[in-house]
This record gives structure tokens, sequence and C-alpha cells, in this order.
């Protein structure tokens, strides 16, 4: 039965091992996903601040 029991328990640590690298795994693409959503929020904010800054030229000119 030992030869069993040797098998059982690096079967197991196999699987514990595999788990953590799918996890580290799923860790590391959610990060990305944040990673990506931050670059878009600033790109969104400096647009809308762009579009800001034009219709107040605009306002400005047209007081002018």
């Amino acid at each position: 039965m030992g030869f069993m029991d040797d098998a059982k328990e690096t079967a197991a640590t196999a699987a514990e091992q595999i788990g953590r690298a799918v996890g580290d795994t799923v860790d590391r693409a959610k990060d990305k996903v944040d990673e990506v959503q931050a670059d878009l929020d600033v790109k969104r904010a400096e647009a809308e601040a762009e579009s800001v800054r034009a219709r107040n030229e605009a306002k400005e000119r047209m007081r002018d």
C-alpha cells in the first residue's frame, strides 16, 4: 500500500500546484484587464477635457 499512498500524495501535490498556477494566471489576466480599463478611463477623461476646452473656446469666440 505504500506505493499507492505515495501516488495519491504525488497526485494531490500536483493538483494543488496546478490549482495555484491556474489561480495565478487568472489573477494576472484580471490585473491586465484592470490596467487596460484604467488606460481607457484616462483616455476618455482626456478626450472629455479637450472637448470642454474646445467648447469653451468656441463660446469665447462667439462672445467677441
